[in-house]
């Protein structure tokens, strides 16, 4: 089923879920009119988290990237490169001035923000791993995205991003792509039961069932994977009512992903022994006292990413494993401030961020196994997503 059709069912069902109304038949060529209208509306509510989709010529490598490699390559064997706090893309000073009356006074933007191109975008130049930090919006009715305290939008849902994904994935059904989901902490909104029945009826709707993998606890091949979203679960459904028990993708969850840690081994299979080793490293003050410099905290910050992925490219220590490497960092309050923006690209001068100094060490290790790297900031150092997959 296309995507318009799917979409068009999703709208039909939608006014089917109202009191009183019927669903309404798909008879005439007309309705594509209302099809479109839908889409179009899902697009727009969308576009300040998923931006987008411009299009990508054929002959740029990282558009459909993942064409060249067999079925029979399992996930956990490739890399992945992708964008830590991913929705934080458009959250400049105007986003945050706009959006004042629900969040009140916050520190600068630039604090937050992680990204400058959008999801769409991020995926046309090879990105395939997203890092979603999801509450309630405003109204506590929908889901939507998050960076600590900052909302960054009021109106976009976590299923009309959704759909720009699926959308994509209809036109580029060579690709996997995989979703990093958590409940973002500190934003002032409840986490209650209701949030969570909201996750679950989003992630169990008959559209997602067509383009999530609908796989439970393991993470299989890439020709399984292909044309769909996997799930990398951050959550727990601890909250969910019991009789709510169809669950997909991986459980990463937050009671075993160790805080600020260099090194993680989370089980998220025991019967298969499959385990996620984690690097997720980013309160650099934890190791390192206010007013050491930001070129100290880089340091710091390059010596546990390019420790955790020596680990990675090993084959003699865990090859069948899946291992997660997070190149990003939160700031910090020092004086100068030190962002996310200046760990990924230095001070724009002599000193080198994690991305100009990770390029030439994945560059050197070509050919070899480093899984998924979360990079802020990647589009700012050409040719660092095609070193982190390979190309």
């Amino acid at each position: 089923m296309s995507f318009l059709k799917l979409a068009l069912f999703s709208f039909a069902f939608s006014l089917a879920a109202l009191p009183g109304l019927a669903a309404p038949q798909l008879r005439t060529p007309s309705q594509s009119f209302l099809a479109q209208q839908a889409l179009d509306d899902i697009a727009s509510r969308a576009a300040p988290i998923a931006g987008f989709d411009t299009g990508c010529s054929k002959t740029v490598k990282t558009c459909d990237w993942m064409a060249q490699f067999p079925d029979s390559t399992k996930l956990v064997h490739m890399n992945l490169p992708g964008t830590h706090d991913t929705s934080t893309w458009n959250y400049t000073d105007a986003t945050q001035a706009a959006l004042l009356r629900y969040t009140g006074p916050l520190p600068p933007p630039e604090v937050f923000r992680c990204q400058e191109h959008s999801i769409l975008q991020s995926l046309n130049e090879g990105i395939r791993v997203f890092d979603l930090r999801v509450a309630y919006n405003p109204g506590n009715d929908t889901l939507g995205f998050h960076h600590s305290d900052a909302l960054l939008s009021p109106t976009t849902r976590v299923e009309d991003v959704f759909f720009g994904l699926y959308n994509w994935l209809d036109n580029h059904p060579t690709e996997a792509v995989l979703v990093s989901i958590n409940h973002e902490s500190g934003t002032g909104t409840p986490e209650d039961p209701k949030m969570y029945e909201l996750l679950y009826n989003i992630l169990n709707a008959p559209v997602a069932q067509n383009y999530w993998v609908q796989v439970n606890g393991t993470l299989g091949t890439l020709g399984e994977a292909r044309g769909k979203l996997t799930l990398l679960q951050r959550f727990s459904y601890s909250l969910l009512p019991s009789d709510l028990t169809k669950r997909i993708g991986i459980p990463l969850d937050p009671q075993h992903w160790t805080d600020n840690a260099k090194i993680i081994e989370l089980v998220y299979n025991v019967e298969k022994n499959q385990i996620a080793f984690i690097e997720d490293f980013y309160d650099i003050t934890a190791s390192l006292p206010l007013g050491s410099g930001t070129a100290a905290y880089i340091e710091a910050k390059f010596e546990a990413v390019t420790a955790h992925l020596v680990n990675a490219t090993r084959t003699d220590l865990n090859p069948d494993q899946l291992y997660i490497t997070f190149a990003s960092a939160a700031f910090i309050d020092d004086n100068p401030l030190v962002t996310p923006e200046n760990f990924a690209t230095g001070n724009g001068t002599a000193l080198q961020g994690m991305d100009q100094r990770l390029l030439p060490w994945l560059q050197a290790r070509k050919g070899q196994r480093f899984g998924i790297i979360m990079f802020d900031f990647y589009d700012a150092i050409p040719g660092l997503v095609e070193a982190a997959i390979g190309l």
